[in-house]
């Protein structure tokens, strides 16, 4: 079709423009029908999400994703323009991708008149018809629709009641594509009001003028489920004209999890020279920090754990096994468990915390969380296997101090005196023949599992040792004050004789 220059060829072409719902809908029954992938990249929704989005679509429904952060939920939108056609005709220059067949704009129509079949043809691609839009309180309604031109109308004589004289917004540029605003309840209860009209009688009028634009575009939001009730910031009657409100939600299973992280983590140094090998339980470990977070009273349910935070401490655990194997000449990066407590700087910005948590600390409460997924994919991973062994070594006065800057040999070197301790590792999936940075890794694991599981301790400087006595029982005294100072306001103090 790109062949083609002008409207008479255009229309000698037998060509038919459909609104952008039907097409959107056509394109979509027709990969069903061939079984091609219909979001690529997204993980995890393919009996939850994607159903609803696609009877939202053949329903040709303008629609919302609620969802907490990290949930793909831009991501979801911008893959709608694979929906849309390779390119379509529009009018050459025109700021709302006027269709050729039949222009909306006053300057369009009256170009068609008078350049009849002779009038050049553009061909649009479906990437330019993607409009995107993060809403925020000082959006205004000529951000949105659009205004009058004062000095368009000056340098071309033109009454300011003249169509000629509009500056359109973003949403009018939007013409025969998709239009979506990220985080719909921040923007302004005035400008939400401006949308019932594109919503529900599907043109716009700028500025008060008698003149209304019959647009073709496609709506979609994204938002906070927190914000879109009543008691948010959302008012009813938009969210009344909203086709469909489809739910979003974190990874169910950690195998999902993993793969999402796979997909978005940058873990592959081989440009910089460096071969990097990174561990399944290392993976299971990062993945499960995120698990144990979203199910921690000590941090806020509402605002949510971002699918980024095992994205970003994955990439930061690799950045310090990569450290650690240029100071020591390794040419194979294998990360290990210790590593992650180098990537608490990516695990603290991504939670908000309750008052009992920023009691304790982001940091201390970083630290619980990784302990913690250590002990889980430990406890999983070596269920019914005798770690007696390795412990009764440490009981009986063993140490071992190790770093996370210690090299793989000098890790191998330094625990072959502890009986148990190799086997232990190459049951953790260590395949025969191993690297010493792997076997290391390995032997990492099974050590920070015992601390997790308290068969052992460690100090802050990575001395590992017996486990320590058992800790004295709180008096219930001390247990009272304890639970009345979680739970007094904020800002008090309690002050004891």
């Amino acid at each position: 079709m790109a062949a083609i220059q002008t409207l008479g060829e255009l229309r000698r072409s037998g060509h038919c423009s459909r609104p952008v719902k039907q097409e959107i809908r056509d394109n979509l029954v027709r990969k069903l029908q061939a079984g091609e992938p219909l979001f690529p990249g997204i993980i995890g929704y393919d009996e939850t999400v994607i159903p609803q989005l696609i009877n939202a679509i053949l329903s040709k429904h303008n629609f919302i994703l609620l969802g907490l952060r990290g949930q793909a939920k831009s991501r979801i939108l911008r893959g709608l323009v694979d929906l849309l056609d390779e390119q379509i005709p529009v009018v050459p220059g025109c700021e709302i991708h006027d269709d050729p067949l039949a222009p909306l704009c006053a300057s369009c129509r009256s170009r068609v008149t008078m350049e009849a079949d002779e009038m050049p043809v553009a061909w649009l691609p479906r990437e330019s018809r993607f409009v995107e839009k993060l809403a925020t309180p000082d959006v205004t309604i000529a951000d949105m629709l659009g205004d009058i031109d004062p000095i368009k109308a000056a340098q071309a004589g033109l009454n300011l009641s003249d169509e000629l004289t509009m500056h359109y917004g973003l949403l009018p540029r939007a013409n025969r594509g998709i239009f979506a605003v990220n985080e719909l309840p921040d923007l302004a209860g005035k400008i939400q009001v401006g949308l019932f009209n594109i919503l529900q009688e599907g043109d716009v009028q700028i500025k008060g003028y008698p003149i209304r634009l019959k647009l073709d575009v496609m709506l979609v939001f994204t938002a906070n489920p927190e914000d879109y009730t009543a008691r948010g910031k959302i008012i009813t009657p938009l969210k009344d004209r909203i086709g469909s409100e489809i739910r979003t939600h974190y990874p169910v299973t950690r195998g999902n999890a993993m793969a999402i992280t796979k997909q978005e983590a940058w873990t592959d140094r081989t440009a910089l020279g460096s071969k990097v090998e990174i561990p399944g339980y290392v993976r299971e470990v990062v993945e499960e920090i995120a698990f144990q977070a979203r199910g921690d009273r000590k941090i806020d349910k509402r605002s949510g754990v971002s699918q980024r935070l095992p994205i970003t401490t994955l990439e930061l655990v690799v950045s310090n096994a990569e450290r650690r194997a240029l100071a020591n000449s390794e040419a194979l990066v294998v990360p290990r468990v210790t590593d992650i407590y180098a990537a608490l700087p990516s695990i603290t910005g991504k939670f908000e915390l309750e008052y009992e948590g920023e009691l304790r600390g982001a940091e201390t409460v970083a630290r619980d969380l990784i302990r913690s997924a250590v002990g889980t994919i430990f406890t999983g991973l070596f269920d019914g296997v005798d770690t007696r062994t390795v412990v009764e070594w440490f009981d009986l006065g063993g140490t071992l101090q190790l770093g996370d800057h210690t090299s793989a040999d000098d890790v191998i070197t330094k625990t072959r005196s502890v009986q148990g301790l190799r086997e232990l590792a190459e049951q953790s999936g260590l395949p025969k023949g191993a690297a010493a940075p792997a076997v290391a890794s390995a032997i990492d694991f099974v050590l920070e599992g015992l601390c997790a599981q308290k068969k052992i301790s460690r100090n802050d400087e990575r001395g590992y040792s017996a486990a320590d006595a058992a800790p004295r029982r709180p008096t219930r005294r001390e247990e009272q004050s304890m639970e009345e100072e979680i739970q007094m306001p904020r800002g008090k103090k309690k002050y004891y004789n």
